[in-house]
C-alpha cells in the first residue's frame, strides 16, 4: 500500500487539519469482493484516498447485526459483522473457489446489495467449510494453540457465542421470547460454553470471529501504517435483542426505551425500542464494560465517532410497560422531579394534581370526536363502549379519567374501536401537563403549555409554575453536566484514540462545555449549523467554526449534499451565504466544486465529506435519482437502507482523473488554510 505524502504517526496526524470520506464497509467495490464491501476492500480503498490527498477514512459501525441491515442496533458490542468477511482469503476456504465465484456472480452486480440474502449466503457457505475443515478447528481450540489463545485474549467471545447458538436454536427470534435460559448468570454462561455436546456449535463463532478480526485488525494496520486515520463508530445504545443485555441485565434498565423529544422533523418524538443504560450499576465496577468496548475498538481505530453523545449527559425515556409507541409522554434520564412539596409550597392539594397529572375527558369531547361516524347508532354504541370500556366518571361531573388498565397509547389502538374515537383517545392520553412517571415524581410533559390544565390555570398560577419549572432545569443542568463530564471521562481513560462527538440535537449548555473541556470535537453539519433564534436563521460563517469540530454537508442519515440542493434547500439563501448569488438550480460538479471547497477551508480540524458528495466533483457518478444514493431514510423501515453501494469498483473510480484532482485541491485548500 502507498504512502501518503509527508506522512506523520496517524495519532499525531489528529491534532492537525485534514480531510476525511465516510463510507460505509459494506459500499466498498474491491476486486475479489463478492458482492458487497469486505474488510481488506479497507486497503484497496486506502489507496484511493491517499491519491486524492484524503487523509480519514471514517466507517459505520460494523458490529454483528444478525439479519438486520441496520448497523445501529448490533447483537453485540464487541463481534463484528460476518457480512465483511472475505471468505477466499480463509485458508479453509481453498476448496470452494467455485461457490464462492457463484456468490460473486449472483451478487455483485447489484445496484445495492440484498442484506438479508447476502448474509444468508455468505453464512451457509461458512458453515460448510467450518463442517470441512473441522478437526482442523477443534483441534486450534485445544490449550495452547492458536484458538484457544485468541479465545483467552477475547473472553466476550464466550457469552456471544453461547447467546448465537441459543437465539439460531430459537429461530433467531429475541431472547426475551426464548423457550429456555432467557434469564441467565454469569456461571450459567459458562457452565453452557464448557458443555461438550455444543462445543463443536461454540467454536464456530469464535473461530468465525478469530477470523474476521484478523482481516480487519490487517486492514487497520495497512491503513495505519500508510498515515491514514481510520474513525470508528460506536452506537451509545444496545440492542435489547443482544448478547450484552442478556448477559448483563444490571447494566441496563429494561423498563425503558431510549428516544428523542420532538423536533421539527419528528412531532411524535422517538422511541428506539433500546434498553437505557443503570449508570449507577455499571460504576459499581468502574465502568468495565465500557472500558472493554473502548479497549475493543482501539484495535482497529486511530478515532471514534461518539454516537449521540447527548445520551451521557441525559436520555429521552419512555416507559415500556406502559406500552407507548412513540416518545411524547418520555422525560429526560436522569432529571431533578417535581414532587409533592413543591405542589404543597404552590398550594395545589391531591385534586389539583389529579388535575395536572391525569387527562380528564369532558363528556362532550368524546362525542364530538364521534361525528364523523354516519350512523347514529353506530355513533351510540361506540361512545358505549367508550365510557364502559375505556374510561371512569369522575364522581357525578362531566369528566372521565382512563381506567387504570389503560396504560399506554397502544393498549388503546388494540381495543379495535373506530379510528375516529382510537385517534381522539390517543390525543386525550397525551393531554396532561406532568407525567407521574414514579409515585410522587413529575416530570412536565414535552408540550405541557398546549394540555387543558395548563390553559385552566390563573396568570399566577402559571408564572409560579413556570419559576418552579426553571428551576428544576438548571438543577437537572447541573446533575447533566457532572454526569457527562464523569462518563466522558471514562471513555477519554480508556483509550488514546481521538474522540469525536454527534452532538446534534436539543442540546443542552451544559453539552458543549463539557466537550470542549475534554478536548472532544464535536460536529457541525453545515445545513443545520445556523442561529435558530434570530430573523432567517443565518447561516454560521465557516471560519467561526470551532476548531474542536468536524464539518460536514452531510451525514448518513440525511440526504445527500445533491439531493438537499436540487429538493430540499433555500437555494436563494444558502447562495447568498457562500457569496456567489449565481448558483445553478441543478446541482453539477460546479455546484459540487464550490459548496465543498467553502466547506473545506473551515475553521474545524476536519471537514469529512460522505463518499457521495465527493463522487458529484465528476458528472460519471451522478444517479439519475439522487434519492438512490442515499445510506438510510429514517423511519423507515425496507430493504432500502444500509445497503448503499459506491456506484463502480474502486479501481474504476481511481481512473477517474477529474474526479482525482478536484479532491486534491480541496485537499490543498484544508492544507493552506490556518490554524
Amino acid at each position: 500500500m502507498a504512502k501518503a505524502q509527508k506522512t506523520q504517526d496517524p495519532a499525531e496526524r489528529g491534532t492537525g487539519r485534514l480531510i476525511g470520506v465516510v463510507v460505509p464497509v459494506g459500499a466498498l467495490r474491491g476486486e475479489q469482493s463478492i458482492g458487497v464491501g469486505e474488510f481488506p476492500d479497507l486497503v484497496e480503498f486506502g489507496d484511493l484516498c491517499i491519491k486524492m490527498g484524503v487523509g480519514l477514512i471514517q466507517i459505520l459501525p460494523v458490529n454483528d447485526t444478525g439479519y438486520e441491515s441496520s448497523p445501529y442496533g448490533s447483537l453485540t458490542a464487541f463481534a463484528l459483522n460476518p457480512l465483511y468477511l472475505r471468505i477466499g482469503d480463509l485458508s479453509e476456504a481453498a476448496g470452494f473457489t467455485d461457490k464462492l465465484a457463484a456468490i460473486k456472480k449472483e451478487f455483485d452486480g447489484a445496484t445495492r446489495f440484498p442484506y438479508y440474502k447476502m448474509l444468508r449466503a455468505k453464512m451457509d457457505l461458512l458453515r460448510e467449510i467450518y463442517a470441512a475443515n473441522e478437526k482442523t478447528i477443534l483441534a486450534a481450540a485445544k490449550p495452547g494453540a492458536s484458538l484457544a489463545a485468541w479465545i483467552d485474549k477475547n473472553p466476550w467471545v464466550k457469552e456471544y457465542a453461547v447467546y448465537r447458538r441459543l437465539k439460531e436454536l430459537n429461530e433467531e427470534k429475541s431472547w426475551k421470547e426464548w423457550k429456555t435460559h432467557r434469564t441467565v448468570t454469569g456461571g450459567d454462561i459458562q457452565i453452557l460454553w464448557k458443555d461438550p455436546k455444543q462445543e463443536k456449535d461454540h467454536l464456530f463463532w469464535a473461530w468465525l470471529q478469530e477470523a474476521l478480526d484478523t482481516q480487519f485488525s490487517q486492514a487497520a494496520k495497512a491503513l495505519n501504517k500508510a498515515g491514514i486515520l481510520l474513525e470508528g463508530d460506536l452506537p451509545i445504545l444496545m440492542n435489547e435483542d443482544s448478547s450484552d443485555v442478556w448477559a448483563h441485565p444490571e447494566y441496563f434498565y429494561p423498563n425503558l426505551s431510549a428516544g428523542a423529544p420532538p423536533d421539527m422533523y419528528n412531532s411524535a418524538g422517538q422511541n428506539w425500542g433500546f434498553p437505557t443504560y443503570n449508570w449507577t450499576s455499571q460504576g459499581k465496577d468502574d465502568y468495565s464494560w465500557w472500558r472493554l468496548r473502548l479497549k475493543t475498538a482501539e484495535k482497529y481505530y486511530n478515532a471514534y465517532r461518539i454516537d449521540h453523545v447527548l445520551g451521557f449527559f441525559r436520555i429521552w425515556s419512555s416507559q415500556r410497560e406502559n406500552n407507548y409507541d412513540n416518545a411524547i409522554l418520555g422525560r429526560y434520564v436522569p432529571y431533578i422531579p417535581v414532587t409533592k412539596k413543591d405542589f404543597d409550597e404552590l398550594h395545589f392539594d391531591e385534586a389539583r394534581i389529579r388535575w395536572l397529572s391525569q387527562p380528564h375527558i369532558p363528556t362532550g369531547t368524546v362525542w364530538d370526536a364521534l361525528k364523523e361516524i354516519n350512523e347514529s347508532g353506530a355513533i351510540s354504541a361506540e361512545a358505549n363502549r367508550i365510557f364502559t370500556q375505556v374510561l371512569d366518571r369522575l364522581g357525578s361531573e362531566e369528566l372521565w379519567l382512563f381506567k387504570k388498565t389503560i396504560k399506554g397509547e397502544k393498549d388503546i389502538t388494540d381495543l379495535g374501536l373506530h379510528p375516529a374515537a382510537t385517534n381522539y383517545l390517543r390525543w386525550a392520553w397525551r393531554n396532561r401537563l406532568f407525567l407521574e412517571y414514579e409515585k410522587g415524581k413529575f416530570f412536565p410533559v414535552w408540550f405541557y403549555r398546549d394540555s387543558r390544565a395548563y390553559q385552566s390555570l390563573s396568570a399566577g398560577e402559571r408564572d409560579a409554575l413556570e419559576t418552579l419549572l426553571k428551576q428544576r432545569q438548571e438543577e437537572s443542568e447541573k446533575t447533566w453536566e457532572n454526569q457527562g463530564k464523569k462518563l466522558l471521562s471514562v471513555l477519554l481513560e480508556s483509550s488514546k484514540m481521538l474522540p469525536c462527538a454527534e452532538d446534534l440535537g436539543a442540546v443542552p449548555d451544559c453539552v458543549p462545555r463539557v466537550l470542549t473541556k475534554l478536548k472532544i470535537l464535536g460536529l457541525r453539519v453545515i445545513r443545520w449549523h445556523r442561529e435558530w433564534d434570530k430573523p432567517g436563521q443565518p447561516y454560521y460563517a465557516f471560519e467561526d467554526y470551532p476548531e474542536l469540530s468536524v464539518c460536514t454537508p452531510s451525514v448518513h442519515d440525511s440526504s445527500t449534499l445533491r439531493e438537499w440542493w436540487d429538493r430540499e434547500a433555500d437555494q436563494d439563501g444558502f447562495s447568498a451565504f457562500l457569496g456567489i448569488p449565481s448558483l445553478p438550480k441543478v446541482y453539477n460538479p460546479g455546484t459540487a466544486k464550490i459548496v465543498l471547497t467553502k466547506a473545506a477551508a473551515a475553521a474545524s480540524r476536519f471537514r469529512v465529506f460522505q463518499v457521495q458528495d465527493l463522487l458529484h466533483l465528476s458528472t460519471k457518478w451522478y444517479a439519475s435519482d439522487p434519492a438512490s444514493e442515499r445510506i438510510n431514510v429514517p423511519g423507515s423501515a425496507n430493504d432500502f437502507n444500509w445497503t448503499y453501494r459506491l456506484p463502480a469498483p474502486i479501481q474504476e473510480i481511481g481512473r477517474d482523473e477529474a474526479l482525482i484532482k478536484s479532491v486534491q485541491e480541496l485537499a490543498a485548500v484544508t492544507l493552506k488554510k490556518k490554524k
